[in-house]
């Protein structure tokens, strides 16, 4: 067991106080590895990850599209948003609007290309049926969205036997990016890299078995130190020698 911690009944206890003072001589270390992560997170984000533009198509749902005739035709609408939400992403749904962008637009997609990309949700206490698509290219993005909601509103028609859904909001080619957010990754950088450098820190203080003050003998070793040698460094040696030389040169100059 070393210095740093105790064994007492199969629990090792480590020393908070000498912990908490290591921390505090070595704050820079963590903080100048957090300013590293930070700096690296940015480069990431800026450099190496594409920024993905969204798109989002609005249907709004009614039992009957065409007139209001009661509080039970809205209550169903809303239930129903329910069911148009699985609809959307259909396999009839996902073949059509493949089809109907490769004829409009001359791309060419797969169910896959499009399940990657597209969320279909709903608007809570609403009749809303909404229909985002990321994309790298915030063009493509708006084309597949209003695509599939085009598709969808065609395709509840034949499930309901009904007017189709109102296009209550087609989509558009985004002018932002909805990520990566700099700022998060920033600081989520930042913070990763002060734990892990805080981490290794205390995995070094844990395992610490060095013998370095008097205190740490008579602790740990039960013993009374008997003298004590200090260190002199190269640069301090160094100093002296130069001094005890200049001394001799000033007695030798007095003669």
């Amino acid at each position: 067991m070393n210095k740093n911690t105790v064994q007492r009944d199969g629990v090792i206890e480590v020393d908070l106080l000498e912990l908490g003072h290591m921390f505090v001589t070595k704050w820079w270390m963590v903080v100048a590895s957090a300013v590293i992560g930070s700096i690296a997170m940015w480069i990431i984000t800026a450099y190496m990850i594409t920024p993905m533009y969204e798109s989002k198509a609005t249907l709004y749902i009614l039992n009957k599209t065409t007139s209001i005739t009661s509080m039970a035709d809205i209550q169903i609408g809303s239930e129903l948003s329910s069911d148009f939400k699985v609809i959307a992403t259909s396999k009839p749904v996902l073949d059509g609007a493949i089809e109907m962008i490769e004829e409009e637009e001359g791309l060419k997609f797969t169910r896959e290309d499009l399940l990657a990309n597209l969320k279909v949700s709903t608007i809570d206490d609403t009749r809303l049926l909404v229909i985002s698509v990321r994309h790298e290219n915030p063009e493509t993005a708006c084309i597949i969205a209003n695509a599939v909601a085009e598709v969808t509103a065609s395709r509840m028609s034949e499930i309901t036997k009904s007017e189709p859904p109102t296009m209550a909001e087609w989509a558009e080619a985004s002018k932002k990016p909805v990520s990566p957010s700099m700022i998060k990754n920033v600081v989520l950088g930042f913070v990763l890299a002060a734990m892990i450098m805080c981490t290794v820190l205390m995995v070094l203080f844990i395992t610490d078995d060095n013998i370095k003050t008097e205190e740490d003998v008579s602790k740990f070793l039960d013993t009374v130190t008997l003298a004590n040698i200090s260190y002199i460094g190269e640069q301090e040696r160094e100093g002296k020698n130069s001094k005890n030389k200049r001394n001799m040169i000033r007695k030798t100059s007095k003669k």
